[in-house]
């Protein structure tokens, strides 16, 4: 089976995974992160195979979408089913490890460009008017409050605590999404976020504006 085959096989399989979510996470959210990972990966010098098995493998193992269980990786799992060699695994799985934000004060520089241009892709799709509605419907699957002026954002100090939030939804925008700008890899990646987050800076101000009645 050719590179190109297993790109195929592991998008028709994730469609399948991820088809019925509303909380932001959907088929479509991992399509735009692994179109926007492809179009910043034009800019740089990396292996397109690793980053598109990494973008649209992202997301299957992730903590805010499925219980663990144990040790096993659905990723890794899926990969040797297809017959991935098992250094390229590795190293699809080392990405993906990298990819999610854990906290504002965490540090979570990537170790390879494929890992940084699939962050910034999957940040990218946090961001802007795409990124607005996806908050929301994560807020709302998780029965979150849109906003509570009495709970004030936390810059989380580490991982379990950023988990463990249940703060209302707008807190997100100052705990994650304002700060994503300046955390970008790529000059790409950094040009792409510019527009985005001033999109939604505007959207915060309108939001402020009608919720004070000024």
């Amino acid at each position: 089976m050719d590179k190109l085959v297993y790109i195929q096989e592991t998008a028709m399989y994730v469609r399948v995974q991820f088809e019925q979510d509303s909380g932001g996470h959907d088929w479509w959210h991992v399509h735009r992160v692994w179109q926007l990972a492809v179009k910043i990966a034009k800019h740089e010098q990396a292996n397109l195979f690793l980053i598109e098995m990494a973008a649209l493998l992202h997301d299957l193992d992730d903590w805010k979408l499925h219980s663990p269980n144990g040790t096993e990786s659905r990723s890794r799992k899926w990969m040797e089913k297809l017959g991935i060699r098992q250094r390229s695994i590795d190293q699809i799985e080392e990405i993906i490890s990298e990819v999610s934000y854990k906290g504002a004060h965490v540090d979570t520089t990537p170790t390879s460009i494929e890992a940084q241009i699939v962050q910034d892709a999957d940040r990218l799709d946090a961001m802007g008017a795409i990124g607005i509605a996806r908050t929301f419907a994560y807020g709302g699957n998780k029965n979150r409050l849109i906003y509570d002026p009495q709970v004030k954002p936390e810059l989380h100090i580490d991982f379990e605590s950023y988990k463990k939030t249940t703060a209302p939804t707008i807190n997100h925008f100052y705990e994650k999404l304002l700060l994503l700008k300046d955390r970008m890899n790529t000059a790409y990646g950094k040009h792409l976020a510019e527009e985005r987050h001033r999109f939604m800076k505007l959207y915060l101000d309108q939001f402020f504006k009608e919720w004070n009645l000024n």
